[in-house]
């Protein structure tokens, strides 16, 4: 099984002015055989972190709010997901297109139910 990665544009939300707020770079990243539960999400820059994040928990949080502690997804109205994810250094919100989304996890399922090659 090989590795999937797809880019999104995402708007990370913070408290800079909002001339800054422009569409990021964000990847999205699936290794079945790392973690077949787990997809990671990374924010562009060096030393940006990449976060792991239950496939299930993110698929769900497309249509209702849903909590993993440090990680929480819920829909921004029809078109828009909204990732927030809590560390010991602060929150970091990063706001997403619900499709990219969807065409992302929707790869991910076709990866997971590949046989695995022997």
């Amino acid at each position: 099984m090989s590795v999937i990665e797809q880019y999104a544009r995402a708007h990370v939300i913070s408290d800079a002015p909002p001339e800054d707020d422009r569409p990021v770079r964000v990847v999205l990243r699936y290794d079945p055989e790392r973690d077949p539960r787990c997809v990671r999400i990374g924010l562009p820059g060096a030393g940006a972190p990449e976060w792991p994040v239950d496939r299930d928990l993110l698929e769900r949080g497309l249509t209702e709010p849903v909590d993993s502690g440090q990680v929480r997804v819920w829909p921004c109205g029809r078109v828009q997901a909204v990732v927030e994810f809590h560390t010991a250094q602060g929150v970091t919100v990063v706001q997403f297109e619900t499709k990219a989304l969807l065409r992302f996890l929707r790869r991910t399922q076709v990866a997971a139910a590949e046989p695995v090659p022997r």
